[in-house]
């Protein structure tokens, strides 16, 4: 009698035109797909069944995260495989028909995964309500991540608890980790606004504080720190108050849409930008403008995306960054540019996030007990798989990230901005 598996492979193949292109075991011991390739245990029909009621990405992630399915080895490298098969255009171009539906139908019914909807995994996943974009959306968007727990995000970050790009300057060296790269991003920051002492600095989006404490540490700026997350909020003005920093720094819970004052010398937004929306961009550009001074400095950081898919996809935005929106970068620059502001330099750290999401991965990894207590199975299995595929996803240049620095321009004409960039990289190492 056929085996489980070699039945999904042949399915598999009349459905989508396309070999499977990893090897498939299933639960009865039975195994398909061509030999070296990565292995991809289904432990049980319920992860058919969850297929069958929710086809495509999400299905998957749900049946991975529930460990109705696994990976033996190295989750990026199936990931990959996956990919270049779509990629490479082998699966069959258009909606399939009638009797490739009955054929699949016909295959699950013999493999036992014809039944109910399985129960959502118990991982808590991204429900928002009213309006895209609103405030109250927006703070339900931004607490769905980034409230997880102050611990989960000590345990997976390094002591500044900087939760962006770092900036790998010395990546060859084995006494150089995580921690140096984000000091030399948050050194590189403040050098690129220009910071002094006293100098006015919005921080928008600030996270956990890595760029307010580090502009006030270092180079004693007055910081306004702002971000959506009561946990940050709380996080920041304790970890402020430890330092001796309360003269400096202030934090405030606030939209961005809400932020009060003006003539800051420099303000920033660090992978902040991603969770304003396609169609609110433009005012939030134009907003960042207005909180500028003549001649003061601003400083995106933010993911860009290539082809059609400006989301996360399916898996990113129900457990991970719902609503969140990415662009190539040039749509993104001319946006800043129709705002009024003059954009001066632009550095790609594509590769520098392949490095900084390997490292939290590995921690992830490393610590993998500790997580699970912290959140439990499921929730660290939902990071295993964004990491895997965030990785990936920079790795093969399908998303991109960049530090775009742009200057509101000054009232008489006159230059604003250095005439090299060469103290932004001479100076302490870097």
């Amino acid at each position: 009698m056929k085996g489980v598996a070699p039945r999904l492979a042949e399915a598999v193949q009349s459905y989508t035109g396309a070999a499977l292109p990893v090897r498939l075991r299933a639960w009865d011991g039975s195994e398909a797909g061509p030999d070296g390739a990565p292995v991809v245990v289904l432990r049980s029909p319920r992860a058919l069944r969850r297929l069958m009621w929710e086809p495509g990405e999400l299905g998957l992630a749900q049946a991975y995260i529930s460990d109705e399915l696994d990976v033996e080895g190295d989750l990026a490298a199936a990931l990959s495989t996956v990919w270049r098969s779509v990629r490479a255009r082998q699966v069959r171009p258009g909606r399939p028909g009638a009797r490739r539906h009955v054929t699949a139908a016909l295959t699950a019914l013999r493999c036992g995964a014809v039944g109910p909807r399985p129960p959502a995994p118990h991982a808590p996943q991204a429900r928002l309500r009213g309006r895209l974009h609103s405030t109250e959306r927006d703070r339900a968007a931004i607490s769905h991540h980034y409230d997880l727990s102050n611990d989960w995000y000590a345990l997976l970050m390094d002591e500044s608890m900087a939760y962006s790009c770092a900036y790998w300057t010395r990546p060859d060296d084995p006494s150089y980790g995580l921690a140096e790269a984000q000091r030399d991003k948050l050194e590189l920051i403040c050098r690129k606004v220009g910071l002094t002492p006293g100098a006015r600095l919005l921080d928008v989006g600030c996270g956990w504080g890595s760029l307010s404490l580090y502009a006030a540490r270092h180079f004693k700026a007055r910081v306004t720190a702002v971000t959506l997350s009561r946990e940050q909020r709380d996080f920041v003005t304790a970890r402020v108050h430890e330092e001796g920093l309360d003269d400096l720094v202030d934090v405030h819970l606030r939209h961005y849409r809400h932020i009060t004052g003006a003539d800051y010398d420099a303000v920033c937004a660090i992978e902040m930008g991603e969770h304003v929306g396609d169609a609110h961009y433009p005012d939030f550009a134009g907003r960042l403008h207005t909180l500028l001074r003549p001649g003061g400095r601003l400083l995106i950081q933010q993911m860009s995306r290539t082809g059609h898919a400006p989301g996360g996809g399916a898996f990113i935005e129900s457990y991970i960054a719902p609503d969140m929106h990415m662009r190539p970068l040039g749509e993104t620059v001319a946006l800043l540019e129709g705002a009024g502001l003059d954009v001066w330099a632009v550095e790609s750290l594509r590769e520098h996030y392949v490095r900084t999401i390997a490292a939290w991965h590995a921690t992830l990894e490393a610590r993998w007990a500790e997580f699970v207590a912290l959140a439990g199975q499921e929730t660290a299995r939902v990071w295993r798989l964004y990491l895997a595929g965030g990785g990936l996803a920079f790795a093969e240049r399908r998303m991109g990230v960049d530090q775009i620095l742009a200057v509101r321009p000054g009232t008489d004409g006159t230059a604003t901005m250095p005439a090299t960039l060469s103290d932004w990289y001479q100076q302490k190492g870097m």
